[in-house]
Protein backbone atom coordinates (compact mmCIF):
# COMPACT_ATOMS: atom_id res chain seq x y z
CA UNK A 1 0.00 0.00 0.00
CA UNK A 2 1.94 3.08 -1.12
CA UNK A 3 2.71 5.63 1.54
CA UNK A 4 1.04 9.10 1.56
CA UNK A 5 3.15 11.90 2.02
CA UNK A 6 2.40 14.07 5.51
CA UNK A 7 2.00 17.90 5.26
CA UNK A 8 4.52 19.51 7.01
CA UNK A 9 3.30 20.23 10.57
CA UNK A 10 4.48 24.07 10.79
CA UNK A 11 4.60 25.78 14.35
CA UNK A 12 2.00 28.54 14.75
CA UNK A 13 5.29 31.18 15.78
CA UNK A 14 6.64 30.29 11.83
CA UNK A 15 2.93 31.09 10.47
CA UNK A 16 2.50 34.26 11.19
CA UNK A 17 -0.71 35.51 13.35
CA UNK A 18 -4.18 33.99 12.41
CA UNK A 19 -7.29 35.01 10.43
CA UNK A 20 -9.36 35.99 13.99
CA UNK A 21 -12.49 34.45 13.93
CA UNK A 22 -14.40 37.47 14.90
CA UNK A 23 -13.19 39.45 11.79
CA UNK A 24 -13.08 37.02 9.37
CA UNK A 25 -10.08 39.19 7.86
CA UNK A 26 -6.36 38.08 8.00
CA UNK A 27 -4.11 40.23 9.39
CA UNK A 28 -1.87 42.57 7.28
CA UNK A 29 1.59 41.07 6.22
CA UNK A 30 4.19 43.94 7.51
CA UNK A 31 5.40 46.69 5.34
CA UNK A 32 8.79 46.21 4.23
CA UNK A 33 11.32 48.57 5.46
CA UNK A 34 11.37 51.87 3.41
CA UNK A 35 14.63 52.40 1.60
CA UNK A 36 15.72 55.91 -0.06
CA UNK A 37 12.55 57.91 -1.80
CA UNK A 38 13.57 58.29 -5.15
CA UNK A 39 14.01 61.39 -6.81
CA UNK A 40 10.58 62.73 -7.94
CA UNK A 41 9.49 63.15 -11.55
CA UNK A 42 9.41 66.45 -13.35
CA UNK A 43 6.10 67.61 -13.38
CA UNK A 44 4.42 67.28 -16.36
CA UNK A 45 3.59 70.54 -19.03
CA UNK A 46 4.21 71.65 -21.88
CA UNK A 47 7.73 71.39 -22.70
CA UNK A 48 9.34 75.49 -23.47
CA UNK A 49 10.85 76.15 -26.95
CA UNK A 50 14.79 75.65 -27.45
CA UNK A 51 16.68 78.40 -27.05
CA UNK A 52 19.62 78.47 -29.07
CA UNK A 53 22.88 78.69 -27.47
CA UNK A 54 24.33 82.27 -26.87
CA UNK A 55 26.69 83.58 -29.49
CA UNK A 56 30.40 83.44 -29.07
CA UNK A 57 31.34 86.52 -27.59
CA UNK A 58 34.26 88.74 -29.25
CA UNK A 59 37.42 89.51 -26.78
CA UNK A 60 38.06 93.71 -27.51
CA UNK A 61 41.17 92.22 -29.21
CA UNK A 62 38.49 90.96 -31.82
CA UNK A 63 36.39 93.86 -32.07
CA UNK A 64 39.40 96.40 -32.19
CA UNK A 65 41.02 94.35 -34.99
CA UNK A 66 37.59 94.46 -37.24
CA UNK A 67 38.44 97.16 -39.54
CA UNK A 68 35.93 100.31 -39.93
CA UNK A 69 34.69 102.69 -42.23
CA UNK A 70 36.49 105.16 -43.46
CA UNK A 71 36.94 108.77 -42.79
CA UNK A 72 37.86 111.21 -40.60
CA UNK A 73 38.33 110.49 -36.92
CA UNK A 74 36.15 111.51 -34.30
CA UNK A 75 38.59 114.16 -32.89
CA UNK A 76 38.70 115.87 -36.11
CA UNK A 77 35.28 116.85 -36.33
CA UNK A 78 35.23 120.63 -36.99
CA UNK A 79 33.61 122.59 -34.14
CA UNK A 80 30.34 124.01 -34.51
CA UNK A 81 30.12 127.60 -35.03
CA UNK A 82 27.98 129.62 -32.57
CA UNK A 83 24.42 130.63 -32.71
CA UNK A 84 24.28 134.18 -33.24
CA UNK A 85 21.43 137.18 -31.65
CA UNK A 86 21.01 139.85 -32.78
CA UNK A 87 19.56 142.55 -30.56
CA UNK A 88 18.47 145.89 -32.38
CA UNK A 89 19.67 149.01 -30.93
CA UNK A 90 21.38 152.24 -31.97
CA UNK A 91 24.95 153.43 -31.34
CA UNK A 92 23.89 155.65 -28.14
CA UNK A 93 21.97 152.80 -26.84
CA UNK A 94 23.74 149.26 -27.77
CA UNK A 95 26.22 149.71 -24.67
CA UNK A 96 22.93 149.51 -22.62
CA UNK A 97 21.82 146.70 -24.67
CA UNK A 98 24.89 144.56 -23.60
CA UNK A 99 24.76 145.01 -20.02
CA UNK A 100 20.48 143.92 -20.23
CA UNK A 101 21.74 141.06 -22.23
CA UNK A 102 24.99 139.86 -19.83
CA UNK A 103 22.45 140.19 -17.40
CA UNK A 104 19.58 137.86 -19.06
CA UNK A 105 22.55 135.78 -19.67
CA UNK A 106 23.71 135.63 -15.65
CA UNK A 107 20.41 135.08 -14.49
CA UNK A 108 19.63 132.25 -16.59
CA UNK A 109 22.73 130.48 -14.58
CA UNK A 110 25.23 131.32 -17.06
CA UNK A 111 28.70 131.58 -14.90
CA UNK A 112 30.33 135.49 -15.11
CA UNK A 113 33.90 133.46 -16.57
CA UNK A 114 31.92 132.38 -19.65
CA UNK A 115 30.83 135.76 -20.41
CA UNK A 116 33.03 138.60 -22.81
CA UNK A 117 32.01 141.91 -23.59
CA UNK A 118 33.50 143.70 -27.09
CA UNK A 119 32.44 147.25 -27.93
CA UNK A 120 33.54 148.90 -30.89
CA UNK A 121 33.71 152.63 -30.34
CA UNK A 122 33.84 154.09 -26.90
CA UNK A 123 35.12 152.04 -24.19
CA UNK A 124 33.15 150.07 -21.22
CA UNK A 125 33.32 152.23 -18.18
CA UNK A 126 34.82 148.85 -16.32
CA UNK A 127 37.11 148.69 -18.67
CA UNK A 128 38.06 151.95 -18.53
CA UNK A 129 38.37 152.08 -14.79
CA UNK A 130 40.82 148.80 -14.45
CA UNK A 131 43.01 150.16 -17.11
CA UNK A 132 43.44 152.93 -14.80
CA UNK A 133 45.44 150.21 -12.64
CA UNK A 134 47.49 149.39 -15.16
CA UNK A 135 47.73 146.92 -17.83
CA UNK A 136 49.24 144.13 -15.95
CA UNK A 137 46.53 143.91 -13.69
CA UNK A 138 43.67 144.41 -16.27
CA UNK A 139 44.78 141.39 -18.37
CA UNK A 140 45.41 139.12 -15.19
CA UNK A 141 41.58 139.36 -14.50
CA UNK A 142 41.47 138.34 -18.09
CA UNK A 143 43.42 135.16 -17.50
CA UNK A 144 42.43 134.12 -14.32
CA UNK A 145 38.48 134.25 -15.83
CA UNK A 146 36.43 134.59 -12.95
CA UNK A 147 34.54 137.48 -14.04
CA UNK A 148 32.86 139.23 -16.96
CA UNK A 149 35.68 140.51 -18.88
CA UNK A 150 35.15 143.60 -20.92
CA UNK A 151 37.38 145.02 -23.56
CA UNK A 152 37.39 146.89 -26.68
CA UNK A 153 37.72 145.68 -30.60
CA UNK A 154 41.47 147.65 -30.67
CA UNK A 155 43.23 145.16 -28.17
CA UNK A 156 40.51 142.42 -28.56
CA UNK A 157 42.56 140.10 -30.25
CA UNK A 158 44.68 139.59 -27.29
CA UNK A 159 41.30 137.27 -25.86
CA UNK A 160 41.09 134.19 -25.18
CA UNK A 161 37.79 132.26 -26.28
CA UNK A 162 34.45 131.87 -24.01
CA UNK A 163 31.47 130.52 -24.63
CA UNK A 164 29.60 133.54 -25.00
CA UNK A 165 30.90 136.60 -26.74
CA UNK A 166 28.58 140.05 -26.96
CA UNK A 167 29.45 142.70 -29.07
CA UNK A 168 28.18 146.11 -28.68
CA UNK A 169 28.12 148.05 -31.91
CA UNK A 170 27.98 151.67 -30.17
CA UNK A 171 30.53 153.62 -32.45
CA UNK A 172 33.60 153.15 -34.58
CA UNK A 173 34.29 153.28 -37.99
CA UNK A 174 32.96 150.75 -39.98
CA UNK A 175 36.54 148.43 -40.51
CA UNK A 176 36.98 148.67 -37.07
CA UNK A 177 32.94 147.15 -36.73
CA UNK A 178 33.68 144.26 -39.28
CA UNK A 179 36.52 143.66 -37.34
CA UNK A 180 35.72 143.22 -34.13
CA UNK A 181 32.43 140.84 -34.94
CA UNK A 182 34.71 138.82 -36.85
CA UNK A 183 37.45 138.27 -33.94
CA UNK A 184 33.79 138.24 -31.56
CA UNK A 185 32.05 135.64 -34.02
CA UNK A 186 36.24 133.17 -33.94
CA UNK A 187 36.17 133.40 -29.88
CA UNK A 188 32.90 132.86 -29.18
CA UNK A 189 32.26 128.56 -29.18
CA UNK A 190 28.42 128.56 -28.06
CA UNK A 191 26.97 132.12 -28.58
CA UNK A 192 27.33 135.66 -30.45
CA UNK A 193 24.92 138.20 -29.23
CA UNK A 194 25.89 141.60 -31.46
CA UNK A 195 23.69 144.55 -30.27
CA UNK A 196 23.34 147.73 -32.39
CA UNK A 197 21.74 148.66 -35.79
CA UNK A 198 20.47 145.87 -37.58
CA UNK A 199 21.04 147.13 -40.87
CA UNK A 200 24.29 148.10 -40.18
CA UNK A 201 25.12 144.65 -38.53
CA UNK A 202 23.88 142.43 -41.52
CA UNK A 203 25.98 144.58 -43.75
CA UNK A 204 29.33 143.93 -41.76
CA UNK A 205 28.18 140.27 -41.02
CA UNK A 206 27.97 139.75 -44.29
CA UNK A 207 31.31 140.09 -45.33
CA UNK A 208 33.01 139.49 -41.92
CA UNK A 209 31.52 136.60 -40.72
Amino acid sequence: MPLIPEEPQIHESAQGPRATPASGRTAPTPRPVPGPRPAAPSRPGRPGPLRPAPPVQRTPREVAAKPGPSGPAAGDAAPAAPQIQLIPASAEGALDAAEEAVDLLLDSGRAPGDVLVITTGEQHPWAAHELSFGETAYWAQHDAGDDVFYTDATVAGRVASRPVVVVAVNGGAEAAAASALSLAHSRATALLIVCGDPQRINSVLGTSV
